[in-house]
C-alpha cells in the first residue's frame, strides 16, 4: 500500500499541489493535518503511521512536510525505520527503498545521537562549573514556613487557592502536591 502525506498549508494552491503531486506518484490513500499547530501535525503524522505495515510506502512530497523541527524529524524517521515501513520524499529525492535513501537515514541517526550526546556533555558541563557557585541544578528548594502557612489557610477555608498562592507564593501543584501527601 502507498499512502500520502500532505503537510498543512495556508493556500489551496500549495494543498492541491501536494495532493496531484502524490496522486501522480501513485498514492493508494491520501491523509492530511486540518490543524496548523506543530503538535497537531505530528500526532496525525504518528497515527497514519500507525495504519501502515511492513513494507508499505509513506509518501511526502517534502521533508519539510513531514517534521516542523529537526527532533520530530529524528523522531517521526525513527519509528518508520523500526516498522520498516519505505519512506519517500519526491522533491527531496529521498527513498528508503534504494541505497542512498537507507544511507539518509542512517546520517540522520547518527545526527540524531551525536545532538544528544552534545547536549547531555553540555548539561553536565553545566552542573560540574555552577555546583563550585551554589548551584546544584534541579528546582530551588520550596520554604517549608510559607509551604506550612499555605497547607493551613487551604485547611482553614479562608482564602481560595489562587489567593493562597498569592499570598504565600506556593504554586497551585505544590499545594496540592503536599496535601496529598498529608492525606496518605
Amino acid at each position: 500500500m502507498i499512502v500520502g502525506y500532505v503537510g498543512y498549508s495556508n493556500s489551496d494552491y500549495f494543498l492541491q499541489l501536494q495532493i496531484e503531486t502524490l496522486k501522480k506518484y501513485g498514492c493508494d490513500q491520501i491523509f492530511h493535518s486540518k490543524k496548523s499547530t506543530s503538535e497537531a501535525e505530528y500526532i496525525q503524522v504518528l497515527r497514519v503511521l500507525d495504519l501502515l505495515k511492513s513494507e508499505d510506502q509513506f509518501v511526502v512530497c517534502k521533508l519539510k512536510h513531514l517534521a516542523d523541527s529537526i527532533t520530530q524529524l529524528f523522531e517521526i524517521t525513527n519509528y518508520i525505520r523500526e516498522k520498516d515501513i519505505i519512506f519517500v520524499s519526491i522533491q527531496d529525492q529521498v527513498d528508503t527503498h534504494m541505497p542512498t535513501g537507507k544511507i539518509m537515514f542512517k546520517t540522520l541517526e547518527i545526527l540524531d545521537e551525536f545532538s544528544r550526546n552534545i547536549i547531555h556533555e553540555r548539561k553536565i558541563a553545566s552542573l560540574k562549573t555552577g555546583r563550585p557557585r551554589g548551584r546544584n541544578g534541579g528546582r530551588p528548594k520550596v520554604n517549608q514556613q510559607k509551604l506550612n502557612e499555605a497547607i493551613s489557610l487551604y485547611l482553614s477555608q479562608k482564602m481560595t487557592v489562587l489567593e493562597i498562592q498569592e499570598a504565600t507564593g506556593i504554586s497551585r501543584t505544590t499545594l496540592y502536591r503536599s496535601l496529598k501527601k498529608i492525606k496518605k
